[in-house]
């Protein structure tokens, strides 16, 4: 693949973790500079204590590697996450435009641009705000993904993906509420006699897995279970499932997960939704206002959607900002 012209001039930066890493390289991408250098990186002490407080010294926050690129730094600099808010702060020091994804519990100033969610009630005059989360979820992404899956074209329809994450302080669900709404999908899914398509995350907990396992042993299709520590990245049919599902049953944990089904065509069911508060709360109600998802009932009948696809509106946005 030819390199894009920015590639030397753009850092997309994160502490790793797989949502804030897709979402600094979905905006490189949706801004033209898909081959931008790639941090990972994580403060030492005391400034991982304090970031994106505390500036004094922060040269040395990410060890020498990175230390010794700042010598040369980036024309944009796309940070995701806590971590990387300090990281982009410095760099805007030596010079560099930065653009910070998710509230970086600081004064926006402190950044050329802001992108956070609606849902964490950020704003200022420099901030910019989207339903959900970025990610590079579109027609060219899903038909990418039907062609590296095809082999799922072959499984029964309807195909229901089934996306599991895990309990979470805004979606606390036990085990029992979940034995229950597996007990009602399985039903459903044993009348239709179609198939199933499920994946876990790093975040699914033992208990849940075997209660997926239990369930749905009976349902033709395929699982995919994470292993612990393990990111599963190279072998997650995740992609797949997303591009050949009929539908997606979906966890209420993740913006992340919730905002890739969302941006399918595929119509998008929430389970223990009645478990959701705080912030997510207000992230899943937006969905829901914009007729994008359903609870998950007994009968998952299905409705008519219209991608949910905010990357480019605020690619579009962050690049009118920084020629300003």
């Amino acid at each position: 693949m030819e390199r894009d012209d920015h590639s030397r001039d753009t850092w997309t930066l994160s502490d790793g973790h797989a949502g804030n890493v897709r979402q600094a390289r979905a905006l490189a991408a949706a801004l033209g500079r898909a081959e931008a250098r790639d941090w990972q990186l994580r403060a030492y002490a005391p400034w991982r204590w304090l970031s994106p407080r505390g500036t004094s010294g922060a040269t040395l926050a990410f060890g020498r590697a990175f230390r010794d690129a700042l010598a040369t730094p980036p024309q944009l600099a796309i940070g995701c996450g806590r971590q990387a808010a300090l990281a982009t702060r410095v760099l805007r020091g030596r010079g560099a435009r930065v653009v910070q994804i998710l509230d970086p519990r600081l004064d926006p100033r402190h950044w050329d641009v802001v992108v956070a969610p609606e849902h964490d009630g950020l704003r200022g005059d420099n901030v910019l705000t989207l339903i959900g989360s970025l990610h590079p979820v579109d027609d060219a992404w899903l038909a990418s993904a039907r062609a590296d899956f095809s082999i799922l074209s072959q499984l029964p329809q309807p195909r229901t993906a089934l996306l599991l994450g895990g309990p979470s302080r805004n979606a606390p669900i036990d085990d029992d509420a979940l034995d229950v709404q597996f007990a009602r999908l399985h039903a459903a899914l044993r009348d239709e006699r179609g198939s199933l398509l499920l994946t876990t995350s790093r975040r699914t907990p033992p208990a849940w897995q075997a209660l997926a396992r239990r369930h749905f042993a009976d349902v033709p299709g395929i699982r995919w279970f994470a292993s612990p520590g393990h990111s599963g990245a190279d072998d997650n049919p995740y992609p797949g499932l997303l591009a050949w599902a009929d539908r997606i049953v979906c966890t209420p944990d993740s913006v992340n997960m919730l905002s890739e089904a969302c941006a399918t065509h595929a119509p998008v069911f929430v389970l223990a939704t009645e478990r959701v508060r705080g912030r997510l709360r207000r992230f899943h109600d937006s969905l829901r206002e914009r007729g994008r998802v359903r609870a998950c009932d007994a009968e998952l009948e299905t409705f008519e959607v219209v991608p949910l696809r905010e990357t480019p509106r605020n690619a579009a946005q962050v690049a009118q900002r920084l020629t300003t």
